[in-house]
């Protein structure tokens, strides 16, 4: 009596009714194809009965090249790998120097302090003896105030600087770049990559890239797309950017390489895909600090004193992005998909069960 009240002893079953119908069968076999079609067409698209890793990289780049440039004030400067390289960026990496300021003959001493003309105008009105302290809060940049108010030309005043004199003028970079010629320097990007799971590992220059290919080659889209050497004119234009606009102030270039690997046996295929994009916002009335810049000095002793030439340094940064994943064929992976497909089966049931219905009121 319990079992019975419970309903703990009963078992339910669903009646089955066989139809001889050519029509339904047909369309059962039809849904049934169909069905088995698409799930056979994403599992080889998606590659979904393969198991996947992500990639580890590390990245080194190389730059060559050598420019001569004309400097106000200067004379000839002869630029090679270590003057524009720059300082470190960071990981993964580089900066090239396309444009410079220049201030010469820099000594340490008290100057006046350069100004833009809307500061200059505040600073004609106040009183030289206000408390220095305030003013150096307020509206110093360039050293340390004494207090004192000086003659910056025949008709301003401005703060007196403890500084490396004269001060660097505040005016805007060369146009064209002088170093325009940058363009046609080249990198040699060396990427290793790993896949751990799979202990796979690979970098993109190939097996099959010998020496002297290496010595000639150039990144083409078309004709060379798995050369590792890039022209930065090349690399600038691929990103849907002009170099010598790009190169009056600076910005920054996203080097991507994608690895997209298929290790399975004769299906084995692993190599780089090389994509570019700027990453900086280039329009200077959009940003507040547009481009991107650096300082860099060169000390010389002149009599017994020191000087330095200071240069304002405006360039490119290439930071290069890795991305992959990689896949390889697995049992369980297989079987996991065929396990979560066979409830597209029910489909069938239901469909048919709509078309027996809608068959029998029609006769």
């Amino acid at each position: 009596m319990p079992c019975k009240l419970l309903n703990l002893c009963e078992y339910e079953t669903h009646k089955l009714v066989r139809i001889q119908s050519v029509r339904l069968g047909s369309l059962k076999w039809t849904f049934n194809g169909v069905i088995l079609m698409f799930i056979c067409i994403m599992m080889l698209w998606n590659k979904e009965y393969q198991e996947h890793d992500y990639v580890v990289s590390s990245v080194t780049a190389k730059v060559k090249g050598v420019a001569l440039t004309s400097l106000p004030d200067v004379g000839d400067i002869v630029w090679d790998v270590v003057d524009y390289s720059g300082p470190s960026q960071g990981k993964n990496s580089f900066f090239v120097v396309t444009n410079v300021i220049v201030t010469k003959k820099q000594r340490q001493g008290k100057c006046p302090e350069t100004r833009d003309n809307r500061t200059s105008k505040i600073i004609v009105g106040i009183v030289c003896h206000v408390t220095h302290t305030i003013i150096q809060m307020l509206l110093s940049f360039s050293g340390v105030q004494t207090g004192a108010c000086v003659k910056f030309d025949v008709t301003r005043k401005t703060c007196e600087v403890s500084a490396w004199c004269p001060i660097e003028s505040k005016k805007k970079p060369p146009k064209p770049a002088l170093l325009a010629s940058a363009e046609n320097f080249t990198v040699l990007i060396k990427n290793n990559i790993r896949f751990p799971n799979f202990n796979f590992m690979r970098r993109n220059i190939l097996p099959e890239m010998t020496e002297s290919y290496l010595k000639r080659c150039q990144f083409n889209r078309h004709t060379d797309s798995s050369c590792p050497i890039f022209r930065l004119g090349d690399i600038v234009k691929e990103a849907k950017e002009n170099f010598l606009e790009m190169a009056v102030e600076g910005g920054v270039i996203g080097i991507q390489i994608k690895w997209d690997c298929n290790l399975d046996g004769f299906l084995r295929n692993c190599l780089p895909k090389y994509s570019f994009r700027r990453l900086d916002e280039k329009e200077s009335n959009r940003t507040l600090y547009p481009g991107l810049n650096f300082r860099f000095a060169r000390y010389q002793t002149e009599k017994g004193v020191e000087e330095r030439t200071l240069f304002k340094a405006f360039g490119i940064r290439f930071d290069v992005m890795v991305f992959g994943k990689a896949g390889k064929f697995s049992i369980i992976q297989l079987i996991i998909f065929i396990g979560s497909t066979l409830s597209y089966y029910t489909l069938v049931s239901v469909a048919q069960s709509f078309l027996f219905n809608l068959f029998q009121m029609q006769n």
